[in-house]
Parts: C-alpha cells; sequence; structure tokens
C-alpha cells in the first residue's frame, strides 16, 4: 500500500474524499502533511476537542510578517476569539433571532415557488442558477433590506470573496490575493455607508437596522466591525446554503429510494436535510491555529501551526455514527459537525437548513420527476473548503 498523503487541491480527492478519509481515520487520524505546513484531524472526537476549546486552538489567523491589517478592515466575528468573539456574537445574534428567521418561512416558500415556477418553462434547466443560488441571495438581501436591484452585486462579492478561501492555510498568502480581498471590502463599505447612514436616521423592520442598532452593555458594532459582519453574512448566507441544496439534490439524484420516500412523506424533510449535511458536508474542513505548541496523540503540534479538522470526515466517523457510509433520511441522533461545533456554531444554521428545506419541497411539489441532463463531470466550487458544484444541468417533468 503507498505512503499515505492527499493533496486538498486535487479534482480526483475534492470530487471523492471519502477513501482518503476512510484510511486517515484507521492509519492516521494525526497527519502531519509532508507538503504543506499543517496537521490534520480526521476522527470526530478530534475534531471535536480542537473546535470547543479556544483558548488553545485559536479561530484568529494573522498575516505573515510583511503583510499589515488595515486598520479599517478587522477581522470578522469569525476570525477572533472570545472575550471579543462573545461581544460581537452577542451584538449580531439580537438581530439574527429565530423569530426572525421564523417570520421569513412563508416569504422564502414563495420566493422558491416563483424561481421554480420561471425554470421550467424549459424542459432542461441549471438548478444551480435557477434555485440554489439565487434563493439564498434573495433571503439575505431581503434580510439586510437590501433593494432587488442590488442583488447581482451580491453574487459578485460573494465570489470574490470565497474564490482563495483556505489557500492560505497551505500556501504563503500573496500580496496580490490580499490585495484583492480588499478592494471586495473597499467596494463593500463604499455601498454600505449611505445605507447604514440611512438606517441610523430611519430604522425598519430589517436585519441592517438590527445590526446598527444592536448594544450590549454599551457596546455597539463599530461600522468598520458592523461591514465585516455583513461579508460574513452575505459569504455564509450564500455560498454555505447554495452548496447544501445542490448537495441534497444530488444525494437524492444518487439514492432515488430515498426521493421516492421524500416525496411520499415530506415530514421527513428535516431528517433528509441533516442527513444531507452529514453524509455530504457543504463545508468540508474547519481551521485553527495552535495558540501553543502541543501533540495530539503523540503527533507534535507547533506553536502558530495550523490544524484542520476534517468534518466530512468526522461526520462519517465509524465510532460515531451507525453505517456511516450509508444516506438514511430516517437517521436519528444526528449529531453531525456540518455547522462546526463551540464557540464558533454557525448562527444561521437553522436558516440554512430551513432554505434548504424550502428549496427542496419547491422542487418536489413542481416537478413530476428530475434527472442529471448528462454524465459530464460538474463544475466544483472553487474553493477546496467547500464541497458544492456551480451547476446542475436537469431534465425535468413538470407537475
Amino acid at each position: 500500500m503507498p505512503p499515505f498523503d492527499f493533496d486538498p487541491f486535487d479534482e480526483a480527492f475534492r470530487r471523492d474524499p471519502y477513501a482518503a478519509y476512510a484510511r486517515g481515520r484507521r492509519e492516521h487520524s494525526v497527519f502531519a502533511h509532508p507538503n504543506f505546513p499543517v496537521v490534520s484531524l480526521f476522527r470526530y472526537q478530534d475534531a471535536q476537542a480542537v473546535l470547543r476549546d479556544p483558548s488553545q486552538w485559536s479561530n484568529f489567523f494573522p498575516l505573515p510578517p510583511g503583510m499589515e491589517r488595515p486598520d479599517d478592515m478587522p477581522p470578522s466575528m469569525l476570525g477572533v476569539d472570545p472575550p471579543e468573539h462573545t461581544r460581537l456574537r452577542g451584538l449580531v445574534s439580537q438581530a439574527f433571532t429565530p423569530r426572525m428567521i421564523r417570520r421569513l418561512e412563508p416569504r422564502l416558500r414563495e420566493i422558491a415557488h416563483e424561481l421554480m415556477d420561471a425554470a421550467l418553462v424549459e424542459r432542461r434547466i441549471d438548478l444551480v442558477a435557477a434555485l440554489t443560488h439565487p434563493l439564498p441571495v434573495i433571503a439575505i438581501a431581503e434580510m439586510l433590506g437590501i433593494p432587488a436591484r442590488d442583488r447581482a452585486r451580491f453574487k459578485v462579492w460573494s465570489d470574490a470573496a470565497v474564490k482563495d478561501l483556505g489557500v492560505g492555510l497551505l500556501t504563503a498568502p500573496t500580496l496580490e490575493r490580499l490585495d484583492e480581498q480588499r478592494a471586495v471590502i473597499r467596494e463593500m463599505r463604499a455601498y454600505f455607508l449611505p445605507l447604514v447612514e440611512e438606517r441610523r436616521r430611519e430604522p425598519r423592520e430589517d436585519l441592517l437596522s438590527g445590526l446598527v442598532a444592536a448594544e450590549t452593555e454599551g457596546s455597539r458594532l463599530s461600522f468598520d466591525e458592523m461591514i465585516q459582519t455583513l461579508i460574513l453574512l452575505l459569504v455564509a448566507g450564500n455560498e454555505t446554503t447554495t452548496n447544501l441544496i445542490g448537495n441534497a439534490v444530488l444525494e437524492l439524484l444518487a439514492h432515488p429510494a430515498a426521493l421516492d420516500e421524500l416525496r411520499a412523506d415530506r415530514s421527513l424533510m428535516p431528517g433528509a436535510i441533516e442527513e444531507v449535511l452529514r453524509f455530504s458536508s457543504p463545508v468540508q474542513m474547519d481551521p485553527r491555529r495552535a495558540v501553543r505548541a502541543t501533540e495530539i496523540h503523540g503527533v507534535p503540534v507547533a506553536q502558530n501551526q495550523f490544524v484542520i479538522s476534517w468534518i466530512g470526515s468526522a461526520n462519517r466517523d465509524e465510532e460515531v455514527f451507525e453505517r456511516p457510509d450509508v444516506f438514511d433520511i430516517r437517521r436519528q441522533n444526528n449529531h453531525h459537525l456540518a455547522f462546526g461545533f463551540g464557540p464558533h456554531y454557525c448562527l444561521g444554521a437553522s436558516l440554512a437548513s430551513l432554505e434548504a428545506q424550502v428549496a427542496v419541497d419547491a422542487l418536489l411539489d413542481r416537478t413530476q420527476s428530475f434527472r442529471r441532463a448528462d454524465d459530464a463531470p460538474l463544475p466544483l466550487h472553487p474553493s477546496f473548503v467547500f464541497r458544492g458544484v456551480r451547476a446542475l444541468p436537469l431534465e425535468v417533468e413538470r407537475a
């Protein structure tokens, strides 16, 4: 058997990483890569232990010496640790409540059915362009209170923000990549500045007004923090959910018995989406930085070294899940790590799950059947952080 190794950038690995994950769990649960300056974790318990402990495993990734972070571009909530993370999350969560998400459901269903009706004038559709991309974009834009005419900008900004996501963990960041990211942030600052001022003068019932007004113990979000939060919500609200919906449809096509069950009994939908999150996690990895030198199961980790928890592997761990490689929409006690774990657990997890349920419901409502239009390899998301496709051509029979 060849020595164990894998390249996260390799297309073959990205299309089917599960054999490598399984071998990692069996033989190299803590793996120091020979070609990258990172340590990979493959088992559920190890990933969970790292993600729950910000005192040892930081989510703040400083730039290398010689590269300075501009004062007007602080790390987002995702890129800081407690107590700063606790402050920011507390402020944002005030404006991102379960009540707001529950209020969204009827509107989400309306949008999803409108999108499907518009797409189904044709027998062949690209589901990503028709549904999986526009539904999350419209949802987060309407939550924020963004004019409909500006939604196309969201797509451009979101694509730019995630294009090279994760690359800096494995290779040294370049000034060119940093400048590209700064350009996107400056565009967003220029766009949001007048909207923020408008909400200060005339608050509305939207998330942007909530962020402007959010206050805990006298601590408000600064404008720079608000911009970073908006970028985070934009990217998380688009990318993860778009990939989740696409992955759900692909898994149902790959498991026709489950698709038939779901058509016959929509009460299975929440569990089906949870199983997609486990079985085909839209976010495949979650990195941390070692605050102090340590070791994991005897493998040394240097101070400031990056450790990658492979969520896609943890969610297939035989020690945690029965029949982990079986797609089971009736699975019980599905404690997957698709939305992370610990203090950085995804703030929008319930919204992403709801959007996926609504999208698949709309697809089933509006079709008698659907199938892949051809067997051509689907274009992958450009970042290895995500499991998802950029196009999904289907042939559909209208209901």
